[in-house]
């Protein structure tokens, strides 16, 4: 973006900085100035926003300005005066020079730069620190500048962080307003190219990238497995076109290698029979168990079950219904045998598998919730052993790529036909599953889920941030491929050290990659806003800000501001004709957020300023007392 007007989301600006009162680190240096002289040598030293109390052993001058370095910090702190008295901020290049000598640092012009910031921004420093920060500026991406690395640099020294390699790129790239998309497609394409990976971890990880990059791909792969089943079952498909997609879901791992388009029902129905009623875990297959491990002695109660089921389906139509009632009444005039039995679970199974996938083509995505259950009710009615929520996700997203690679016209006009569906239907819900979507699979919350005993460790393993870990780690991963997962997990990382929180005050910083029909775009968004006494939200008050990176549209930036429920909208973007197709959406907008007891006070669109002043997003909440540290120390 050319404009200067918006600083982007960063930490440049950090709103909830603790104010902290100053630690003294032994050898750290220090920029101080003697405020005023107290009886029994006694004086105050401003450093930055901190004031402390020392006891002076040589004469000093209200009014100087010295550099300090601890020397000693045992019985008591023990400062060194490190330069002569010097005017605040008009630091010589010679007066540099006196502080690397003292500090035995080298007089190298990025070493003198980042002492000069470090003195300009009144922040404590040390040796060590100074060597490691340098060696990050040495080594720098060329994605990164060397301002941008100053300013994490201050922004690690206010906040006490680490002074280790990971937090400093943590903090580099997890800032950034864009980049993720190309960094999960780099290591996309290094990991598909690699061969001494282990398969199985490569193929976890790709299908982890897969369902990050492509979040409506599952959705994509249930419409086209519903198609399939319905081409397959119906009569207007050539024999070789029934092949091809016979071919597509033995590929996805759907059907058995060895299935025919005859036979390939009945040896789905076959997988129900070998599987026990503790595996299914859909509601249709549990049903379909029960007919078939029913006695003869129990069919009458069986029969009630199955019928009671039928009519609880609200989403399957009258007539579905009829059909499957009909198909109950004619195996309930039978004598009851285990022969009869199987055969009504076996038409039950064809009828069932008939119905949702009709009804899934009838209605695609009006619903994401419950168009989903139907996709996995239809699935585990093939695969059984598919019918785990994780593994159907898997399945879908792994037909939808597959369909995307395949050759076949059959199957490449079926996969424009479902991308046409998911496109005709997108709405709010869907994107709000696809963000969920996207931020479970990159692992956000996977430190918060190791902490808490309700959740699934096993899914938790299957986010993108603990295999990311693993491959790092392993000392066989080429340097390249680790390289690039580590750009990744540096910036989710970033995230987490970005959010934060000050009292009731808390920051969220998320940066979401969504790629939708072809079309891909990054979402930064930076949620601003206080808690509850009892710990939850104040959905009365909050700043969010959305800096979207879009194919047509480019940057754009929405900041919405909410104060006691009133909703204020200013949408920034150079593009001449937004205001006018914003206009038409503005009722929409203002009857949604009624919808959810907000007051929409206005909308206005805004060109970025052409400014050398940065957009001030994150104002201070918090009052910036100046501490005082009562601590006896010898100068």
């Amino acid at each position: 973006m050319t404009s200067t007007s918006f600083n982007p989301i960063g930490i440049q600006q950090g709103a909830f900085e603790p104010n902290q009162p100053l630690t003294l680190k032994q050898g750290q240096v220090f920029h101080g100035t003697i405020k005023k002289l107290y009886p029994d040598q006694m004086a105050e030293i401003q450093v930055g926003p901190n004031k402390l109390f020392a006891k002076l052993e040589t004469p000093l001058k209200a009014g100087d300005s010295h550099f300090f370095q601890v020397t000693n910090m045992n019985p008591q702190a023990e400062l060194k005066v490190v330069t002569g008295p010097m005017q605040q901020s008009q630091t010589t290049i010679g007066q540099l020079n006196q502080l690397l000598e003292t500090m035995n640092l080298p007089k190298t012009p990025d070493m003198q730069q980042m002492l000069g910031h470090f003195i300009k921004n009144q922040l404590p420093l040390s040796k060590e620190a100074l060597m490691q920060a340098e060696n990050w500026l040495n080594k720098l991406p060329e994605s990164v500048t060397k301002q941008e690395a100053l300013h994490v640099i201050q922004k690690m020294a206010e906040m006490k962080l680490p002074f280790t390699s990971e937090v400093f790129k943590g903090l580099i790239f997890g800032n950034k307003n864009n980049g993720m998309s190309s960094a999960i497609s780099n290591l996309t394409t290094l990991l598909a190219q690699d061969t001494s990976i282990e398969p199985s971890t490569k193929s976890n990880i790709l299908q982890q990238l897969q369902m990050i990059a492509k979040p409506l791909d599952q959705e994509t792969g249930g419409i086209i497995l519903s198609k399939t089943v319905q081409n397959l079952l119906g009569s207007t498909e050539t024999d070789i076109n029934k092949t091809q997609l016979l071919n597509l879901l033995k590929s996805a791992d759907i059907m058995p290698k060895n299935a025919t388009a005859e036979s390939w029902l009945s040896q789905s129905f076959k997988q129900h029979q070998n599987l026990s009623n503790e595996a299914m875990k859909q509601p249709v297959s549990q049903l379909l168990q029960t007919v078939m491990t029913s006695k003869p002695a129990d069919a009458k109660q069986m029969i009630q079950q199955v019928q009671t089921w039928i009519g609880d389906q609200s989403n399957l139509s009258q007539e579905q219904k009829t059909q499957l009632l009909q198909l109950v009444s004619r195996f309930e005039a039978l004598p009851k045998s285990p022969a009869t039995i199987e055969l009504f679970a076996k038409q039950l199974h064809e009828q069932l598998v008939k119905a949702f996938a009709t009804q899934t083509q009838q209605q695609p995505t009006n619903n994401s919730t419950v168009n989903t259950s139907h996709h996995e009710q239809l699935l585990s009615l093939i695969k059984p052993e598919a019918a785990n929520p994780q593994v159907a996700q898997s399945t879908f997203i792994n037909l939808a790529r597959i369909a995307g690679e395949s050759s076949s016209s059959t199957v490449q006009t079926m996969q424009l036909q479902a991308d046409a569906e998911v496109m005709s239907s997108l709405d709010g819900k869907m994107m709000e599953q696809a963000i969920k979507t996207v931020l479970k699979g990159l692992g956000m919350s996977y430190e918060a889920g190791l902490n808490n005993k309700m959740s699934d460790i096993q899914e938790l393993a299957q986010s993108l941030k603990p295999q990311l870990l693993s491959l790092i780690q392993d000392a066989q991963t080429p340097s390249t491929v680790r390289e690039a997962a580590d750009n990744i997990l540096a910036r989710l990382n970033g995230m987490q050290l970005s959010s934060g929180e000050n009292g009731h005050q808390h920051q969220l910083v998320m940066q979401i990659p969504l790629q939708f029909l072809g079309k891909q775009t990054e979402a930064t968004l930076q949620w601003n806003g206080r808690m509850k006494e009892n710990g939850k939200i104040d959905a009365n008050y909050a700043r969010v800000l959305f800096y979207l990176n879009m194919e047509a549209l480019e940057e754009t930036m929405v900041d919405m501001q909410v104060q006691n429920r009133i909703v204020t909208i200013h949408l920034y973007n150079n593009q001449p004709q937004l205001e006018a197709l914003a206009g038409p959406l503005k009722e929409t907008l203002k009857k949604g957020l009624l919808d959810k007891n907000y007051q929409l006070s206005g909308l206005f669109v805004k060109a970025f300023e052409e400014t050398s002043t940065p957009y001030d997003l994150k104002k201070k909440n918090f009052d910036e007392t100046k501490l005082k540290s009562g601590v006896d120390i010898r100068i």
